[in-house]
């Protein structure tokens, strides 16, 4: 009964969901969450799912004798290490992710960013200072990329034909190379191209956490913007915050930052008062 008025409220709605961390490689997790998927499709909510895969990648350089190199957490990803994400991402963990949804009465098809010019990409620009001159220099991270252009129409063909779209985030760019995009930041913007009702990213934590360790239920844009300059938010939440932050400013209701190594996770933050992680809204920056 408490999920009733949601599901009511949800009704026609469009969800989108990073899928990645431990609720990738746990089977059971991975069981819950493609329950999950096939539930909202079944009670009239359109989950759009958005999937990473770094460890898995990294498992396939590694079999292959190929270093991987990262500058601020970004993989430098050179011609051959393209390849390799294109096929681990679009091909292994995608259709992995497709069958297991479709195990269970789901109507899953898997998609990559070139997909109906889905993702338009171009090359990321990362500069630093250079330690010795103490002037900026621009890093060259091969092909990893940033999103452009998001091109929507395809998903929203698929939802309105009762599939659930399952996206890997490779882009295609204006000169057909391929980009290796963060799948945090193509499911925000593919959130806000559809205005979806809901951003919702699995992660490995519990969501935003004060500076005792307690995890924080609810926040608005302008919180957040504070908790960085005051230093209770750093690390690896900055940047997914960042990615909250745009989606919201961009039309996206609601983004939920949320722990996937809980069974069900999706279900128990949609469809509950009080929700399991960190919801957060638009408010005064």
């Amino acid at each position: 009964m408490e999920a009733l008025p949601y599901i009511k409220t949800f009704y026609g709605h469009t969800i989108v969901i990073k899928y990645g961390g431990h609720a990738m490689v746990d089977e059971s997790l991975k069981e819950s969450f493609a329950k999950d998927v096939v539930m909202l499709k079944y009670i009239g909510i359109n989950p759009v799912i958005v999937h990473g895969g770094g460890p898995q990648i990294g498992q396939m350089l590694k079999l292959l004798g190929k270093e991987a190199k990262f500058v601020q957490g970004i993989r430098v990803t050179d011609r051959e290490t393209m390849d390799v994400v294109e096929m681990v991402l679009g091909g292994k963990i995608n259709k992995e992710i497709v069958a297991g949804i479709n195990r269970f009465g789901g109507r899953a098809i898997g998609l990559s960013g070139k997909d109906g010019n889905l993702i338009i990409g171009r090359k990321m620009e990362m500069r630093a200072i250079n330690p010795q001159t103490l002037a900026p220099e621009i890093i060259d991270v091969g092909l990893a990329g940033e999103v452009e252009k998001i091109n929507p129409e395809i998903v929203s063909f698929m939802d309105r034909g009762n599939f659930i779209p399952v996206i890997a985030p490779v882009g295609c760019g204006a000169d057909g190379e391929t980009f290796n995009i963060n799948a945090d930041l193509v499911a925000g913007e593919v959130a806000a191209a559809l205005k979806a009702e809901k951003l919702i990213l699995l992660t490995d934590v519990e969501g935003v956490k004060d500076r005792e360790g307690r995890l924080i239920s609810r926040l608005d844009t302008g919180e957040i913007s504070a908790k960085i300059a005051d230093g209770t938010i750093t690390g690896g939440m900055i940047p997914k915050l960042n990615c909250c932050l745009k989606a919201l400013r961009d039309g996206v209701r609601k983004v939920h930052i949320i722990d996937g190594r809980v069974e069900h996770a999706c279900l128990l933050e949609i469809f509950t008062d009080h929700g399991i992680g960190t919801e957060i809204t638009q408010g005064v920056e």
